[in-house]
């Protein structure tokens, strides 16, 4: 009887340690299986959406990816390349820069696979709707031309300051958005020469980047002092940041 009752701890032991066995094992496959989308990660969005002609609302992010944002894609290995902040510029709050078209495809695959949600870039007429309150009231003109790329440049030389700085220290929209105005260049998803010129968008050579002036890019081009052409000042920094057709 005495060896039944002695018997009772180790059961209870086997059992407890059963338990903690299920939970490893649980919590293993919740690390396979991803994020939960409750406490999923994500950026965070403008405080109000802008609100389109069309009527339609575009959830914009608040500011632009930063070093941090992007090198946990790279550590994740969904982003090829990794960034570092200058010195003295805190990667939490330093816009990630000298990034491609190729490289905001590669975030956006990223991004989209973590946290479960459609996020993209936005359009370049969507770029300057959101962007109107923050930037000169007479629009530069847009030239679609790669060789007229930086020819507006001769209208906004010197409105704004080149170097790159931390989010938030530029102008911030009525709806949240800031450092639309900033001396980051945004890719966007349009194609230079446009949908109606017939060209597949895999195949497209340059996009519509936007900034204190819009101007086109190649697709491949990291540092824009060495790529496009000659015309003008180029843009400084090119960077990115996500909008969505729905909240986040």
């Amino acid at each position: 009887m005495a060896a039944v009752t002695s018997a009772a701890p180790v059961l209870m032991s086997l059992r407890l340690a059963g338990v903690a066995v299920a939970a490893v094992v649980l919590g293993a496959a919740l690390l396979l299986r991803g994020p939960d989308p409750l406490t999923r990660p994500g950026p965070e969005m403008a405080q109000d959406p802008v609100m389109l002609p069309s009527g339609d609302k575009l959830y914009v992010q608040r500011h632009e990816v930063t070093v941090a944002e992007w090198n946990a894609c790279h550590a994740d290995g969904g982003c090829s390349i990794e960034l570092r902040a200058r010195t003295g510029l805190d990667p939490v709050a330093t816009p990630a820069t000298g990034l491609s078209y190729v490289d905001a495809t590669e975030y956006l695959h990223w991004i989209n696979a973590t946290t479960g949600h459609g996020f993209r870039l936005p359009t370049a007429s969507e770029w300057s709707f959101m962007a109107q309150s923050v930037l000169p009231d007479e629009p530069d003109p847009i030239f679609s031309d790669p060789a007229l790329t930086w020819a507006s440049a001769y209208l906004t030389e010197g409105l704004a300051p080149r170097g790159l700085k931390l989010q938030g220290s530029f102008s911030t929209s009525p709806e949240g958005i800031a450092d639309l105005d900033g001396s980051v260049w945004e890719w966007t998803q349009d194609c230079y020469a446009g949908v109606d010129a017939g060209i597949d968008i895999a195949r497209c050579p340059a996009f519509i980047v936007g900034g204190e002036h819009i101007a086109a890019m190649s697709y491949l081009v990291r540092d824009p002092a060495r790529g496009g052409c000659a015309v003008g000042s180029p843009p400084a920094h090119l960077g990115m940041r996500l909008v969505s057709d729905k909240p986040f």
